[in-house]
């Protein structure tokens, strides 16, 4: 069931994309490599950052302007790609739904899960897609670990080690929680769409060790309970030189019927509990990273088939991150629920636009309109 208006127009997906900076560089390429898609218009604050982007890259015919509803008003555009900071996601989101285009928007939804709420009821009130790009879902080797995590039967432990030792200069070296807010996102969403299972509470700690270039605590560990009772233990630092991680971390899965390993490049392996190894399916061969998520987007807004990073669903990757951000402050453990429901709280004080607030009133609760809402998607 869709639930959410489709587009029906011949020819490719005319986008509208929103920021011009390092990233909107990567999102122009990637636009620019798919048929199925035409970049019609470019919003940035600066106006000559969008046409230096645009010359950089050799593309002509493109509308420039400030304005996601006024550019995409003259290019006759279909929908939004939104690669702006996160601090401009939530009015970027809620101005291209409510000018009636669906919307691919840049990881994180938001910078806070009570902003993601209130982008879940706006994309209701408007009847528009926004999907989250969590690009690190599409990689080939994911989906032959997750192709094999299905057959290992009931999960007990899952484990990434994710250690990095890049000199990023600028904001991030200054941010707090740097580790968690900057990069944890995309570890935490894998293992939700590995397993299926969604969190249910976190104990992490932070710290910084002494030799970091990081204003503020640079390494993690947390440790995350699930409703299927997996346990899932996360491990990483942004300041761990030396026999570096893969970007998407090291991983073992280790369930019922043996355990697969994945170095976060590579086919991952596999092995039962007699040491035989398992057989992994081969490689669908899909577009990855960004062209992987792109290409899920334009699918479901031509089909209506709702894809997996639609906003309702992400918000629980969200939620893992400030959960394991509240654990790491407060030295407890952290209910998933309760970040929900305090969010929630802080979503319908601070919307403003009477419809949106209504449709959030009329949720009751957040798990239930997820829980409702699931059940109609499956329908």
């Amino acid at each position: 069931m869709s639930t959410f208006a489709t587009v029906h127009a011949p020819g490719p997906l005319r986008l509208v994309q929103v920021g011009a900076g390092g990233m909107g560089k990567a999102w122009l390429d990637t636009i620019a490599a798919n048929p199925d898609v035409e970049l019609v218009g470019l919003v940035d604050l600066n106006m000559d950052t969008a046409n230096e982007a645009l010359a950089d890259k050799g593309l002509t015919g493109v509308v420039v302007g400030t304005s996601v509803g006024e550019v995409a008003a003259a290019t006759g555009a279909h929908a939004v790609v939104n690669v702006t900071v996160p601090v401009a996601h939530h009015p970027v989101n809620v101005e291209a739904m409510f000018a009636g285009l669906p919307v691919l928007c840049e990881k994180p939804a938001a910078p806070t899960v009570a902003q993601a709420l209130s982008l879940a009821a706006s994309a209701e009130v408007s009847g528009q897609l926004l999907m989250i790009s969590q690009s690190r879902r599409y990689f080939n080797p994911l989906a032959q670990l997750k192709a094999v995590t299905a057959g290992l039967g009931d999960i007990g432990v899952i484990t990434t080690e994710f250690f990095k030792a890049p000199h990023f200069g600028g904001f991030r070296e200054e941010m707090d929680h740097v580790l968690l807010v900057d990069m944890a996102i995309h570890p935490f969403d894998a293992v939700r769409h590995l397993t299926g299972q969604e969190p249910v509470s976190v104990y992490c700690e932070e710290f910084n060790p002494a030799w970091s270039w990081y204003k503020a605590d640079a390494a993690a560990t947390a440790i995350f309970e699930f409703a299927g009772g997996l346990r899932y233990v996360y491990s990483g630092s942004w300041c761990a030189d030396g026999a570096e991680t893969s970007w998407n971390g090291q991983w073992r899965v280790n369930g019922a019927r043996g355990t697969a390993l994945w170095d976060g490049d590579h086919t991952p392996t596999a092995e039962g509990p007699d040491g035989a190894a398992l057989e992994i399916p081969a490689a669908a061969g899909g577009p990855e990273q960004i062209a992987g998520s792109l290409a899920e987007f334009v699918a479901a807004v031509r089909s209506g088939v709702v894809p997996d990073g639609e906003i309702h669903s992400n918000i629980h990757s969200l939620a893992m991150v400030e959960a394991a951000v509240q654990s790491a402050e407060s030295g407890q453990r952290v209910r998933i629920d309760d970040v929900i429901a305090e969010a929630y709280s802080q979503a319908l004080d601070a919307e403003k636009n009477a419809a949106v607030k209504a449709a959030l009133t009329g949720w009751g609760s957040p798990q239930l309109r997820f829980a409702r809402r699931a059940d109609a998607v499956s329908h």
